[in-house]
């Protein structure tokens, strides 16, 4: 995973690359990097994030920075790629050329900012798998991986690029210099998940979208409780969907202890990701005590976080708890972005209880992914066995689909049925 800012501007840029990058924070916590070009230097600055935030690491060389042109970047990427992405760039004769060489010889996702002295390339990924927005203000243009690092910045959204698309930046404006691509395959994650919610993506707000996915896993859902709730902090919005359509109470039965415990899927060790999930939610155990609750998240990818939860929740007193995850199981992992660290495939929630009930990991799957087959329901069951809930109702593919609201051949859902394109 991971995300970037650039602008160029007429006046000093380094201020509002700073503030445009931390807001891409949520992408990525193993390295952050800034670069600034002025008409004299050029200076950067890269910092290991894992065990601090971007601010703090960055603040100190905010003195050192001046220029009218610069990119930052939020990764959980090794140099070595970058590394790899110039030396293909380098390989042709011109900076588009070099683009489109990416473009053809990597697999997977690839979008890119160059910074140059002439001004700025923005470069979506071939299939448009993650966003790149362009935004203007007076005298400055910029291009981020979400459209939130504008607001507060004055910038106002431009244009969201296409799959492929390359566009070049000055101050003055943007051309065009590569068409999109017809074909887009965007994660449908980042509505459910990773994306912020005040973000937009393809004029699709993150927030809205978990709005409609919660409603439509209350459709149909006959469970009889006291409240809908959500896992801190992307099930939340889910569970406001829930809630308003069953027209039933929300509340808060997990509050979440923001000040020094970051978000909990980036590191790599389970173990620290177990105990960072537990440490940064606290139980409201007056709203827990004796009451059915149904919860929604925002999906279930291990499940070893989701079952320790749970289990404070009977420590607690809980009556009874519904579980309702806003996207269908995940039986393929993400071989396109890594939004998840497992390090096998079966340790995703899905596959690890096919595997069970198959003896082995070697089947064909499509049937597992098709709800209401027999297949479908008793995968479903020893998942819900394992996390030790009363009920676990996943959402429907095509409910999800009808939820962002983008035509099912421009959605990547790959994590879901095992559909992708390269």
């Amino acid at each position: 995973m991971g995300g970037f800012f650039g602008i160029i501007s007429r006046a000093d840029c380094v201020s509002d690359l700073f503030y445009g990058t931390d807001y891409n924070s949520h992408l990525g916590t193993k390295r952050g990097g800034m670069a600034v070009l002025s008409s004299k230097e050029f200076k950067r600055a890269i910092h290991n994030i894992e065990n601090s935030y971007f601010r703090t690491k960055f603040e100190p060389d905010l003195s050192k920075m001046y220029g009218n042109s610069g990119i930052g970047v939020i990764s959980d990427g090794g140099t070595n790629l970058s590394e790899l992405i110039a030396m293909l760039i380098d390989e042709e004769s011109s900076f588009e050329r070099g683009i489109e060489n990416v473009f053809d010889k990597v697999k997977g996702s690839c979008s890119i900012l160059l910074l140059t002295r002439e001004g700025l390339y923005a470069a979506r990924d071939k299939l448009g798998r993650t966003p790149v927005v362009i935004g203007r203000k007076e005298g400055a243009f910029a291009a981020s991986s979400e459209s939130s690092a504008f607001f507060n910045l004055g910038y106002k959204t431009e244009k969201f690029l296409g799959p492929g698309e390359i566009v070049f930046m000055t101050a003055e404006g943007y051309e065009q210099r590569r068409k999109p691509n017809d074909k887009m395959q965007i994660c449908a994650f980042l509505w459910v998940y990773y994306g912020y919610p005040s973000s937009d993506y393809e004029g699709i707000n993150v927030e809205e979208c978990r709005y409609r996915c919660g409603a439509a896993l209350a459709k149909d859902d006959t469970v009889d409780v006291d409240f809908a709730a959500g896992i801190p902090d992307s099930g939340i919005a889910h569970g406001l969907g829930y809630a308003t359509e069953k027209k039933i109470p929300f509340k808060r039965p997990y509050v979440k202890y923001t000040p020094t415990w970051p978000r909990s899927f980036m590191p790599q060790s389970q173990e620290v990701r177990d105990l960072v999930a537990k440490m940064k939610l606290i139980p409201v155990e007056s709203l827990i005590s004796g009451k059915k609750i149904v919860f929604c998240d925002d999906s279930i990818v291990r499940g070893t976080q989701l079952k320790e939860t749970v289990q404070i929740l009977y420590d607690f007193g809980v009556k009874e708890v519904h579980i309702r995850p806003a996207c269908p199981t995940l039986i393929y992992p993400c071989t396109f972005l890594n939004f998840s660290r497992s390090r096998s495939t079966l340790d995703l929630a899905g596959r690890k209880a096919i595997q069970e009930l198959e003896g082995t990991d070697e089947v064909d799957l499509a049937g597992y992914a098709i709800p209401g087959t027999e297949k479908y329901e008793a995968m479903i069951e020893k998942i819900r066995k394992r996390i030790n809930v009363t009920t676990l109702k996943y959402q429907r593919l095509d409910d999800l689909i009808e939820a962002i609201g983008l035509p099912k051949d421009k959605v990547c859902t790959h994590c879901w049925d095992g559909t992708s394109y390269y």
